[in-house]
Protein backbone atom coordinates (compact mmCIF):
# COMPACT_ATOMS: atom_id res chain seq x y z
CA UNK A 1 0.00 0.00 0.00
CA UNK A 2 3.00 2.31 0.54
CA UNK A 3 4.44 2.01 -2.19
CA UNK A 4 1.47 2.70 -4.36
CA UNK A 5 0.92 5.59 -2.21
CA UNK A 6 4.54 6.90 -2.99
CA UNK A 7 3.62 6.11 -6.69
CA UNK A 8 0.02 8.06 -7.07
CA UNK A 9 1.66 10.90 -4.92
CA UNK A 10 4.90 11.55 -7.15
CA UNK A 11 3.45 11.31 -10.92
CA UNK A 12 4.14 14.23 -12.77
CA UNK A 13 -0.02 15.42 -12.58
CA UNK A 14 -0.59 15.12 -9.12
CA UNK A 15 3.01 17.18 -8.66
CA UNK A 16 1.93 19.45 -10.82
CA UNK A 17 -1.88 20.54 -9.42
CA UNK A 18 0.38 20.78 -6.05
CA UNK A 19 2.40 23.17 -7.39
CA UNK A 20 -0.72 25.22 -9.10
CA UNK A 21 -3.01 24.97 -5.56
CA UNK A 22 0.42 26.82 -4.27
CA UNK A 23 0.93 29.32 -6.54
CA UNK A 24 -2.99 29.77 -7.06
CA UNK A 25 -3.04 30.29 -3.15
CA UNK A 26 -0.65 32.83 -3.25
CA UNK A 27 -1.81 34.44 -6.11
CA UNK A 28 -5.09 34.67 -4.28
CA UNK A 29 -3.66 36.25 -1.27
CA UNK A 30 -2.42 38.75 -4.20
CA UNK A 31 -5.78 39.17 -5.75
CA UNK A 32 -8.00 39.74 -1.97
CA UNK A 33 -4.94 42.28 -1.30
CA UNK A 34 -5.26 44.35 -4.64
CA UNK A 35 -9.26 44.36 -3.87
CA UNK A 36 -8.95 45.25 -0.37
CA UNK A 37 -6.43 47.53 0.13
CA UNK A 38 -6.94 49.47 -3.13
CA UNK A 39 -10.15 48.43 -5.08
CA UNK A 40 -12.84 48.73 -2.60
CA UNK A 41 -11.27 51.76 -1.15
CA UNK A 42 -11.95 54.02 -4.78
CA UNK A 43 -15.15 51.76 -4.69
CA UNK A 44 -16.28 53.35 -1.68
CA UNK A 45 -15.30 56.93 -2.62
CA UNK A 46 -16.94 56.24 -5.82
CA UNK A 47 -20.73 55.14 -4.09
CA UNK A 48 -19.81 57.49 -0.95
CA UNK A 49 -18.41 55.16 1.87
CA UNK A 50 -21.22 52.36 1.80
CA UNK A 51 -19.79 49.51 3.19
CA UNK A 52 -22.39 46.99 2.35
CA UNK A 53 -20.59 44.35 4.74
CA UNK A 54 -22.72 45.62 7.82
CA UNK A 55 -26.29 45.34 6.23
CA UNK A 56 -28.34 42.85 8.51
CA UNK A 57 -31.64 42.00 9.52
CA UNK A 58 -32.76 40.66 12.68
CA UNK A 59 -35.43 38.47 13.16
CA UNK A 60 -36.16 37.22 16.43
CA UNK A 61 -32.93 35.97 17.89
CA UNK A 62 -31.62 35.39 14.20
CA UNK A 63 -29.11 37.76 12.40
CA UNK A 64 -29.49 37.79 9.03
CA UNK A 65 -26.20 39.79 7.38
CA UNK A 66 -27.43 39.78 3.80
CA UNK A 67 -24.64 42.69 3.74
CA UNK A 68 -21.84 40.34 3.67
CA UNK A 69 -22.65 38.56 1.04
CA UNK A 70 -23.66 41.39 -1.21
CA UNK A 71 -20.13 42.71 -0.45
CA UNK A 72 -18.51 39.02 -0.68
CA UNK A 73 -20.38 39.11 -4.06
CA UNK A 74 -18.98 42.54 -5.33
CA UNK A 75 -15.52 41.14 -4.09
CA UNK A 76 -15.98 38.27 -6.51
CA UNK A 77 -16.86 40.72 -9.82
CA UNK A 78 -14.00 42.32 -9.12
CA UNK A 79 -11.66 39.56 -8.72
CA UNK A 80 -13.12 38.27 -11.66
CA UNK A 81 -13.11 41.69 -13.49
CA UNK A 82 -9.33 42.04 -12.47
CA UNK A 83 -8.34 38.57 -13.51
CA UNK A 84 -10.25 38.94 -16.90
CA UNK A 85 -8.31 42.14 -17.67
CA UNK A 86 -4.91 40.49 -16.34
CA UNK A 87 -5.04 37.27 -18.98
CA UNK A 88 -6.68 39.45 -21.76
CA UNK A 89 -3.46 42.29 -21.06
CA UNK A 90 -1.28 39.20 -21.17
CA UNK A 91 -3.33 37.50 -24.51
CA UNK A 92 -2.94 40.35 -26.54
CA UNK A 93 0.77 40.60 -25.97
CA UNK A 94 1.25 37.16 -27.24
CA UNK A 95 -0.67 37.99 -30.14
CA UNK A 96 0.75 40.90 -30.66
CA UNK A 97 4.26 39.19 -30.88
CA UNK A 98 2.96 36.26 -32.85
CA UNK A 99 1.42 38.52 -35.75
CA UNK A 100 4.75 40.34 -35.51
CA UNK A 101 6.95 37.30 -36.57
CA UNK A 102 7.57 36.53 -39.95
CA UNK A 103 5.92 33.05 -41.13
CA UNK A 104 8.93 30.56 -41.65
CA UNK A 105 6.66 28.65 -44.15
CA UNK A 106 5.71 31.37 -46.10
CA UNK A 107 9.11 32.50 -46.59
CA UNK A 108 9.87 29.02 -47.53
CA UNK A 109 7.13 29.21 -50.50
CA UNK A 110 7.90 31.78 -51.96
CA UNK A 111 12.14 31.38 -52.33
CA UNK A 112 10.67 27.72 -53.75
CA UNK A 113 8.80 29.70 -56.30
CA UNK A 114 11.47 31.72 -56.93
CA UNK A 115 14.01 29.13 -57.08
CA UNK A 116 11.48 27.65 -59.69
CA UNK A 117 11.31 30.35 -62.02
CA UNK A 118 14.60 30.83 -61.60
CA UNK A 119 15.48 27.39 -63.22
CA UNK A 120 12.71 28.30 -66.21
CA UNK A 121 14.16 30.89 -67.05
CA UNK A 122 17.53 28.83 -67.11
CA UNK A 123 15.98 26.46 -69.33
CA UNK A 124 15.04 29.22 -71.89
Amino acid sequence: MLKEFKKFALKGNVLDLAVGVIIGAAFGKIVASLVDDIIMPLVGLLIGGVDFSRLSVKLGEAEVKYGAFIQTVVDFLIVAFSIFMFIRIINNRFKKKEEEKPSAVEVDKKVELLSEIRDLLKEK
